[in-house]
């Protein structure tokens, strides 16, 4: 990983972090998305800068001064209890690779990375939906399917 940086995103990265989410859903959908690239690359920013200034966090990996991958994390606070526990649980989502940096270590560092924050925070647990190629990744980071989990698709397919 000669020359890369892994690093926490900040609104000043949300430019770089649009196109890289344009260029992941173009690859992810294999293929044009609907509507204008330049109108969804504006939306894209403005809400990532909202949203990096409030309960998501992101890193990015860097090579060469350029922004080639990323991981995102969303907080979700629990409601009190009288009991000790933590007080929040993590949405992990939005982890990319430019594929010409795939193979090189770059995820790998993305989610050391991130548990790296998340052990040193009062989380209860990590949540990620992966995709086929990045749950193998995920189980080597000690990520493991549970019996607990439902879910409850409401959003049209």
């Amino acid at each position: 990983m000669n020359g890369v940086t892994v690093r926490r995103a900040g609104v000043d990265d949300a430019s770089a972090l649009a196109a890289l989410r344009l260029r992941f859903k173009r690859e992810d959908e294999d293929g044009e998305p609907p509507g204008s690239a330049a109108e969804f690359l504006a939306e894209c920013e403005r809400w990532l800068r909202t949203r990096l200034a409030g309960p998501w966090l992101a890193w990015v990996a860097e090579a060469d001064g350029r922004v080639c991958g990323h991981v995102f994390l969303c907080l979700v606070e629990k409601v009190p209890s009288p009991y000790p526990s933590a007080d929040a649980l993590g949405y992990v989502t939005n982890f990319y690779v430019t594929p010409e940096r795939r193979g090189h270590g770059l995820g790998r560092a993305l989610l050391q990375e991130l548990n790296r924050h998340t052990r040193a925070r009062p989380l209860d647990t990590l949540v990620v939906w992966p995709s086929e190629r990045s749950a193998p990744l995920y189980r080597r980071h000690g990520f493991a399917p549970s019996a607990e989990l439902l879910e409850q698709p409401v959003a049209p397919s």
